[in-house]
């Protein structure tokens, strides 16, 4: 038999290192490639990701005090004269007050106290919430301040008014150079009361366009109604804004019912008081003066407690 002629490099071992060199290289230059289009700082860069939003800050309260220990009973007397006449355990639960059910306390508190006679009855509510946006670019006073906007509309009190901006300056479009005391409506270079180039008469003065037709009736103004100061309206000097509701109604054949409140906001807290006083037969409508004045007063109160 004739033998096979050895061959050097030819083996299967020799084959077999080749193949893996040659990987190698392979494997190590497309690493190179890959990793030459990397950032430098090996940092991964998320394109999905945005601009950075601001966070709205939060609001000034994050709890409330407990509403039917708030009001001292000196201020309790005042506000419930019939309490006084009642037998001594109605007047200690008159005095205490019910406060309302709510699921979070730390969002919302009330409490309301009531006091009844024959010939009248008395009753106080509060209610204190705390406004807590959901919006990280809306503020808790911001929203607080929506809700607020919402109740005085609702009453139909008008918002206060804001003052135009003053203009300054030569307004634009106006040429330079235009003689004083020449008309509004006169086209620059061209005197007053020439015509224009159309044939139709030059722009007269406004004065002149607002004066009555010659015949024609002058109008009449409705006079205003005197006002008494105890009207539904804003108030000043009460928490950061606030509002004065005054409803007269009757009740029966010859009942009359007077209910005041007195809301405000005081960063992210709105504080609602409302006294209503119902008088029946022949007693005289309860007194606007008198209620708006104790609301007030009571709402001054709580406006301090928030303060402390």
């Amino acid at each position: 038999m004739q033998r096979k002629r050895y061959v050097p490099g030819r083996t299967g071992s020799t084959v077999r290192t080749a193949v893996a060199l040659a990987l190698g290289l392979g494997l190590g230059a497309g690493l190179t490639a890959c990793s030459g289009g990397a950032p430098a700082d090996g940092v991964a860069v998320d394109a999905k990701a945005g601009p950075a939003v601001a966070v709205a800050p939060p609001g000034r309260y994050r709890t409330l005090f407990e509403p039917c220990g708030a009001v001292p009973q000196a201020t309790l007397k005042d506000l419930l004269p019939g309490a006084a006449d009642l037998p001594d355990a109605e007047r200690d639960k008159a005095y205490r007050g019910v406060a309302a059910v709510t699921y979070d306390t730390d969002r919302r508190v009330g409490c309301t106290w009531r006091a009844e006679t024959p010939e009248a009855s008395h009753w106080v509510s509060l209610d204190i919430e705390r406004v807590v946006s959901y919006d990280a670019a809306v503020s808790d006073d911001d929203r607080a301040q929506e809700v607020y906007v919402r109740k005085q509309l609702a009453a139909g009190i008008p918002l206060a008014p804001t003052a135009p901006p003053t203009p300054s300056g030569t307004p634009s479009g106006t040429p330079s150079g235009t003689p004083s005391g020449s008309s509004a409506g006169t086209p620059s270079g061209a005197p007053s009361g020439t015509p224009s180039a159309t044939g139709s008469p030059a722009a007269t003065s406004p004065v002149a366009d607002r004066s009555p037709a010659s015949g024609a009736p002058s109008a009449t103004t409705t006079p205003t109604p005197a006002t008494t100061g105890l009207e539904p309206r804003v108030l000043t000097g009460l928490g950061d804004i606030a509002y004065l509701d005054d409803v007269l109604s009757t009740v029966g054949a010859d009942g009359h019912q007077r209910a005041v409140s007195v809301v405000f906001r005081t960063s992210n807290v709105i504080v609602t008081v409302s006294y209503r006083e119902q008088t029946a037969g022949a007693v005289d409508a309860p007194d606007s003066a008198e209620l708006q004045e104790k609301a007030r007063n009571l709402a001054r109160r709580l406006a301090e407690r928030l303060e402390e």
